[in-house]
C-alpha cells in the first residue's frame, strides 16, 4: 500500500461560473451587481487553496494530478436521466438554473463532471493502495445536491456518485459519510436516507442552510433507520465544542456502524469570518479534525479516508484551513504560519457559553444512546 497522500485538482474547475449574484442573490431590481462576476461560490478560495500549498513547498509532500471526469454510467447510479439530460442542454446552451441557488454557465456540466471525477479518483485510489488517503478539491461542490435537482452551488452529488462508483468497481461494503460543512449536507442524506450500508453524518450550524433546517430527530427511515445522524450546533460554538461533538458523537457513532471506507465532506465554511456563517472555527480546528479522522480511519478500515472538499467562501481564510487539513492527513507541518489564529483563538466563546454547549451535546449523545 502506498504512503501517499493524494491531491486531486483541476484547473478547470475554476472557471465554473454561477453567473452575477451578491453572495446568493439574483442580481437584478434592488441588488446592486458585485465586483466582478460571481456571488459567494467564487474560485478565488480554492484557487489560493491550491496556491497556498504550492508557495509553501507543501506540494512535495503530495501526490499531486488530477482525474478523468464523471461518465454518464457514473452519474446515472445516482442522478435520473431525466436530470443529467436537462443540465447538459442547458449546460450547452448558455447555462441556467434547475434548483434552488444553484446557477451555472456554458460548461457547467463538464466542469461539475470533472469534479465528481476528482471524487471518485479519491475514493478508488484510497480502496485500490494507491494511496493512504485523498483530498479532492471539488469545485463545485456536491453535498446539497439532491438526486433529481440542484440546490446551494451544488450541481452534482460527488460523494454519492463517488460511493455508488466504488460499490460497482470494488463491491466495498459499509461507508460512513462525515460532513463538517456548516451547512447542513441534506443531499448527502436524502440519497442515502433509506439505505443501511452508507452512515450519513452532518455536524452543522442549527438552523443556517437549507433555512430554518435542524433535522437532529431525522434519523433515517426503513432499512437506514438508524443510519443518518444530524448535530445541530448553535451559532458561535467554537473550536472546543465541534471538538466534542466528534469525541463525543461522530467518532462513537462511527464505531459502532464500523465502516469499510470513511468520506469526509470537508466545507470549511465553519470558519471564524465565513460570510454565509456564523461558527467560529480556525485552522487549528481543521487539523485536530482531521487527524482524529484519520486516527479513526486507521483504527477502523485500514487507513481509507477520502476527503471531499464542499463550502467556504471566505476567501483570504479558506487557504490556512485547506492546508491545515492536508496537513493533517499527510501528518506533516508546513512552514506557514496562520497569521489569524492567535486573535480566532481569543474570540472562542467563554466558559459559561462552552459549559451550555457541551451540556447540548452530551443530551444528544444520551438520546442517540451513545
Amino acid at each position: 500500500m502506498s504512503d501517499a497522500t493524494l491531491f486531486l485538482t483541476d484547473e478547470r474547475t475554476f472557471w465554473h461560473s454561477t453567473g452575477v449574484q451578491a453572495l446568493f442573490m439574483p442580481v437584478g431590481d434592488w441588488v446592486e451587481p458585485p465586483a466582478g462576476s460571481y456571488g459567494a461560490d467564487t474560485p478565488g478560495s480554492k484557487r489560493r487553496l491550491l496556491n497556498l500549498v504550492r508557495a509553501a513547498g507543501f506540494d512535495s509532500e503530495l501526490e499531486v494530478r488530477s482525474a478523468a471526469p464523471a461518465s454518464r454510467e457514473d452519474l446515472l447510479r445516482v442522478h435520473p436521466a431525466s436530470y443529467i439530460d436537462e443540465f447538459k442542454r442547458l449546460s450547452d446552451a448558455n447555462g441556467g438554473e434547475l434548483g434552488v441557488f444553484a446557477p451555472f454557465s456554458k460548461g457547467g456540466f463538464e466542469i461539475a463532471s470533472l469534479s465528481a471525477g476528482l471524487a471518485i479518483e479519491a475514493v478508488d485510489a484510497v480502496l485500490t493502495g494507491r494511496a493512504r488517503n485523498a483530498y479532492a478539491l471539488c469545485r463545485p461542490a456536491g453535498h446539497h445536491c439532491l438526486a433529481h435537482e440542484p440546490m446551494g452551488f451544488c450541481l452534482l452529488a460527488n460523494i454519492p456518485i463517488a460511493i455508488e462508483v466504488a460499490k460497482a468497481r470494488h463491491g466495498v461494503g459499509k461507508v460512513a459519510v462525515v460532513d463538517w460543512d456548516v451547512h447542513h449536507g441534506n443531499g448527502t442524506q436524502s440519497i442515502f436516507y433509506d439505505r443501511a450500508d452508507v452512515l450519513t453524518v452532518s455536524v452543522h450550524q442549527d438552523r443556517c442552510f437549507p433555512p430554518g433546517y435542524s433535522g437532529f430527530e431525522e434519523r433515517g427511515e426503513g432499512a437506514g433507520l438508524g443510519a443518518n445522524l444530524n448535530i445541530p450546533l448553535p451559532a458561535g460554538s467554537g473550536h472546543e465544542t465541534y471538538l466534542a461533538a466528534l469525541d463525543r458523537i461522530v467518532i462513537p457513532a462511527l464505531r459502532q456502524f464500523d465502516p469499510n471506507l470513511i468520506v469526509v465532506a470537508s466545507g470549511l465554511d465553519a470558519n471564524a469570518v465565513d460570510p454565509l456563517a456564523r461558527q467560529l472555527l480556525h485552522s487549528d480546528t481543521f487539523r485536530d479534525m482531521t487527524e482524529r479522522m484519520v486516527s479513526l480511519a486507521d483504527e477502523l478500515c485500514e487507513g481509507r479516508l477520502a476527503i471531499v472538499h464542499e463550502g467556504g467562501y471566505a476567501e483570504a481564510y479558506v487557504p490556512f484551513c485547506g492546508l491545515a487539513v492536508l496537513e493533517g492527513l499527510k501528518g506533516t507541518r508546513s512552514a506557514v504560519i496562520d497569521p489569524e489564529l492567535e486573535f480566532f483563538m481569543a474570540q472562542q466563546p467563554a466558559n459559561r457559553m462552552l459549559q451550555f454547549h457541551h451540556t447540548l451535546i452530551d443530551e444528544m449523545a444520551a438520546e442517540l444512546n451513545l
